[in-house]
């Protein structure tokens, strides 16, 4: 993670994503998690005290916006899903908004 973020532009549909995506207060917890370092699922459930079922639905949503992202990895022979932050520079204004094809 670098600080080479380049501003994305908005479209429609991306938009409703993010605004999907981050309309959840423990969703905008979990983001906040993985800008911190990137975490197994089990791991993650535990700290925040939910299920991985609950858990698993929330980061669907991230990373349907795009984010965050995720890696299948084999550790001791077990598949393991790590998740972590993805590099973004998003900006809403008015002028995101005008110009936006709806």
């Amino acid at each position: 993670m670098g600080n080479n973020s380049h501003k994305v532009k908005l479209n429609l549909e991306k938009l409703v994503r993010l605004g999907d995506a981050l309309s959840n207060p423990l969703r905008v917890k979990i983001l906040k998690l993985l800008m911190e370092k990137e975490w197994y699922v089990y791991e993650m459930a535990k700290e925040l005290s939910i299920s991985r079922q609950l858990l698993y639905l929330h980061l669907k949503k991230l990373e349907k916006a795009g984010l965050i992202e995720s890696d299948i990895r084999l550790e001791d022979n077990r598949a393991k899903k790590y998740y972590w932050a993805s590099e973004f520079n998003y900006v809403l204004d008015n002028e995101t908004i005008k110009n936006l094809e709806v």
